[in-house]
């Protein structure tokens, strides 16, 4: 959507917060023998939640839990270095390595490599709908497994005993098949510290609302923390699922993308009830920048590669927005990339941008 460049007042609206849910906010979150100090964590994200960008969701959510991208296993054990999705700062903390597999003794050693690497959580992957994760037994196909989801469970957590083993799903196959209730209790009986589940069904994908009444069906059940993610967009949005579901936190995921301010703002506002002004098209394009360059420098040419869909998404609500996402789309060569944006920037730059108050 493109926007008007004449020149508003950021008024900041209060999204309406009980004192029980802003004193549950503020309060730190125990994971197992963990305490983490943010109950807004990042999502992690196949092809996106990589260092560079978990990076720049820390600058401005200090506190929060990040998450890898998903690691395979399998893959895992036919490999003598880590690859380099597992690579984390030496100062990154909290920040949880995610696993997927259907192999208990392959996902037991996969975890054992991933605390040895530096996680201070070990999360299990129940929830992916990709078709290609699905048909070998892994993600949400375990859902129609949870005698072997559940032997998963007990074997990661013999294995890295005391570090927390959480587990992300959702809440069935299909709607013929929901059976989340019955999951997440063995989930935590078999030893899983903290529950995410994303309220859509495998079959859903990512389509039509996520169904928080669902999750507040699991938090009823559990007594370990219950994480909600879907449709996290806004503060407002994280509120309205915190009061309907009761849930513990929430996790931010799509609503990322091309925005590494999302789970920021969210923490900012339960930590102050403050809502924070929206970072101006130039600000936004500036991250993109140097978003842009770290992936140069980490990756080089698959860099370049992955940084044309990153640039895509943050481009939006500013004028020409969509003849950006165009010609990110084609750019063969860091210079190019940069002068994209360098153009795009000296252009809104001279407009009349909105000043916040």
């Amino acid at each position: 959507m493109e926007i008007a460049t004449a020149c508003t007042i950021f008024t900041p609206t209060m999204p309406a917060l009980s004192p029980a849910l802003q004193e549950r906010m503020r309060t730190p979150l125990q994971i197992g023998p963990l305490q983490v100090h943010s109950r807004v964590f990042q999502s992690p994200l196949a092809g996106v939640t990589d260092l560079v960008f978990r990076r720049l969701v820390r600058r401005f959510a200090p506190y929060s839990l990040m998450y890898t991208e998903m690691v395979s296993a399998t893959g895992l054990h036919y490999m003598r270095q880590l690859p380099r999705i597992m690579e984390l700062d030496p100062g990154e903390h909290p920040v949880g390595i995610q696993l997927f597999d259907c192999r208990p003794d392959f996902l037991a050693a996969a975890a054992e490599r991933a605390v040895a690497e530096g996680a201070d959580v070990v999360d299990i992957n129940m929830g992916c709908p990709v078709n290609k994760i699905t048909k070998n037994g892994g993600g949400s196909s375990l859902l129609r497994q949870p005698e072997l989801a559940e032997a998963i469970v007990r074997s990661v957590v013999q294995a890295v005993a005391p570090v927390p083993v959480t587990v992300k799903t959702r809440i069935g196959w299909n709607d013929q098949e929901i059976n989340i209730v019955e999951f997440a209790q063995r989930m935590e009986q078999a030893g899983a510290q903290l529950i995410t589940v994303h309220a859509r069904t495998r079959a859903q994908g990512y389509n039509g609302p996520a169904r928080w009444e669902w999750i507040g069906r699991v938090k009823q059940v559990v007594q370990i923390p219950v994480i909600a993610n879907g449709d996290i967009f806004s503060i407002a949005a994280a509120v309205a699922c915190l009061e309907m579901t009761g849930a513990d936190g929430v996790m931010c995921s799509r609503g990322t993308l091309g925005y590494p301010f999302l789970v920021g703002e969210i923490d900012h506002f339960f930590r102050t009830g403050e809502v924070l002004p929206p970072p101006t098209p130039v600000q936004r394009l500036a991250c993109a920048r140097e978003h842009l360059l770290a992936l140069w420098e980490y990756k080089g040419e698959t860099g370049l590669r992955q940084a044309r869909k990153h640039l895509a998404w943050y481009a939006r609500e500013f004028p020409g927005a969509a003849q950006f996402r165009e010609a990110a789309s084609r750019f063969e060569t860091l210079d190019e990339g940069l002068a994209l944006i360098d153009r795009t920037l000296e252009r809104l730059q001279a407009q009349e941008w909105p000043q916040c108050a």
